[in-house]
Order: C-alpha cells, then structure tokens, then sequence
C-alpha cells in the first residue's frame, strides 16, 4: 500500500472528521485523480519533439501518455485541426499516491527559488492545479538527455470538497503552501 494512503486512512481521515463534524467517513474529502499534461507547441514544426516529451511524461509518471490533439484551426499559430498539440496522463489509485508522495517529498523541495505553492490556485470546487517550468526536477529525468526544457501542468482533483476543505487536506499531506 503507498505510504500516503496509509497515512490518509490513520492520521488524516479521523483529523478531519473531528474539524468538520463528518459523521461518515464518506463525507470526508480525498484525493480522487491527479492529472499530469505537457502542452508543445513546438510539435506543430517537429513531431519527434512531440515523442522525446511523451517519453519524458512517461517516465516521470510511470504510465503512457495519451496524445492531444488540436480541437480548432488557429492561423497565426499555424496550427490545423487534429494536429497533436500535446499529452496528458490521469493517475489514479496507487499510482496517484506514489506520484503524489515524489511531488511533495522529492520534487517540489528541488524548485528552483522555491518559496511556496499559492493557496489561491483552487478553482472553487476543491481541485488544485500547479505548473512547474522545467521538467528535470523530477529525478526520472536526466539532466544531460534533455534536448528542450519544458513545462508541465499539475491538477489535483479532490471529491468531497471545497477550496477550504481541499486546503486543508493537502497541507495535512505535506504540501508547502505560503505562509505557513
């Protein structure tokens, strides 16, 4: 069982059962996904740029990548219906957990001028969503193999909850959010 899971289940779930008033276990609020994407707009000119990020999502994930395509015309950007444009993954269960523990205990203290993650980033519903600008702080990825740098985009999806609720579970998590 990942680590994270099991502290959720111990530590985690009776703590916010006892600062909400839940009388069910179910009300509490818990991670239901989180979802990884790459966007490359340089995929419009060279495909194999397109492939090199898909390998690199691959292994910072531990799961294939799924192309995105395209959904409108854009002229300026050169950009035609259906071209790949960029690829996602959606983790969850197991490999949500593990993904999330690297996140918050190896990836994020190797931020470049880290000072915290914004607590304003919630989009009303509870999810949170993050960018992080160079994808060779995971340690999946060496340094020396990578041809471009390039950005990812993380969203993590919370079920039961609201902004607050979500807040406070993901700091019980061990996500460094500023002023605390």
């Amino acid at each position: 069982m990942a680590r994270l899971l099991d502290q959720y289940r111990q530590e985690i779930v009776p703590q916010i059962m006892r600062k909400y008033g839940f009388k069910n276990v179910m009300a509490v609020p818990k991670l239901d996904k989180i979802m990884v994407s790459m966007g490359v707009g340089k995929a419009t000119e060279n495909r194999k740029v397109l492939d090199t990020v898909m390998e690199d999502l691959a292994m910072i994930t531990g799961q294939k990548p799924i192309i995105c395509n395209a959904k409108k015309s854009v002229s300026t950007f050169r950009l035609r219906q259906g071209m790949a444009i960029g690829c996602k993954v959606t983790l969850r269960r197991e490999r949500m957990y593990e993904f999330f523990d690297r996140l918050v205990n190896i990836v994020i203290p190797r931020i470049r001028d880290f000072r915290g993650l914004n607590p304003k980033s919630f989009d009303g519903r509870g999810n949170y969503s993050m960018g992080i600008t160079e994808q060779f702080v995971f340690p999946e990825i060496a340094i020396d193999k990578v041809e471009f740098v390039q950005g990812l985009n993380v969203t993590i999806v919370v079920k039961n909850s609201d902004d607050e609720k979500s807040l406070d579970l993901l700091k019980m998590f061990g996500m460094p959010f500023k002023g605390d």
